[in-house]
């Protein structure tokens, strides 16, 4: 068995709703060239999970042609209410998606500003509260704030879906002590870090503090070469994650001779 089999052998499966993937990179389907682009990037990723914004796509559109006929298949579609701005409109379009799609997963955003497009997250946790009432699994977007992260989580969310920095930023973690911080206390569902990430280092680095999970779009939709970036990001999560596992050194102040001499 190879070193990376034995430290795969460690690892717990990603769990999310009561599903096991294999893949800890979800993907997005925005920004794409073209429909043909987006598949062949969405296939190489090895992705199993693929959010879709229930605003922005004819759900009811089931053609030859359509967009749902070039997500690979056996993808799960996690709905998302990107574009909303109040908990109303997420509540209704959440409600929507579960009866076009046929799937309670619903990834939970709402947008408080505009510019920075930053979640609204009393709104968030209010509604995470309503739709896992009503049975939905609740992939809630949040800010890097631990405490909110933790009544997201208590408000019976499926899972966490911190920031890494603002929406379609590629500025990647700007704050990963909070990251961290989350992943302390964030102990019972996924912590999948979202936005902000673009590039595969960065992927790699949001493994390393934890996540369980990378949700990503821009990063890849932008790229000079979106098939070579969604390469890049599989093999950039697997590393990540395989590090997590290993355990880094401990960080010192000083240099440690790699070959210190014999007493």
């Amino acid at each position: 068995m190879t070193t990376e089999q034995i430290n795969q052998a460690k690892d717990k499966p990603l769990i999310i709703a009561g599903k096991k993937y294999n893949s800890r990179l979800i993907t997005g389907t925005g920004k794409y060239k073209t429909l043909e682009l987006m598949k062949e990037a969405l296939e190489i990723s090895g992705s199993e999970m693929v959010t879709v914004a229930v605003r922005r796509v004819d759900l009811g559109d089931k053609s030859p042609h359509s967009f749902f006929e070039h997500l690979p298949k056996n993808m799960a579609i996690l709905p998302n209410t990107a574009g909303c701005y109040n908990l109303e409109d997420a509540l209704r379009y959440s409600r929507l998606a579960r009866e076009l799609v046929g799937t309670d997963l619903i990834k939970l955003e709402i947008i408080a500003d505009p510019k920075t497009l930053l979640p609204d997250t009393e709104a968030l946790l209010e509604g995470t509260k309503i739709l896992a009432k009503e049975g939905f699994k609740v992939l809630a977007y949040t800010n890097d704030d631990p405490i909110m992260a933790k009544k997201l989580e208590e408000a019976g969310a499926a899972a966490v879906m911190p920031l890494a920095s603002p929406i379609g930023s590629g500025l990647g973690i700007i704050n990963p002590i909070n990251i961290q911080f989350i992943r302390d206390i964030v102990k019972n569902v996924p912590l999948i870090l979202d936005a902000g990430v673009g590039t595969a280092s960065e992927a790699a680095f949001a493994m390393e503090l934890g996540a369980d999970a990378v949700l990503m779009n821009t990063a890849i939709a932008e790229a000079q070469d979106p098939v070579g970036m969604a390469h890049a990001m599989k093999l950039g999560i697997q590393a990540g994650r395989l590090a997590y596992l290993a355990g880094r050194m401990p960080k010192r102040m000083y240099a440690s001779a790699s070959s210190p001499a014999q007493k």
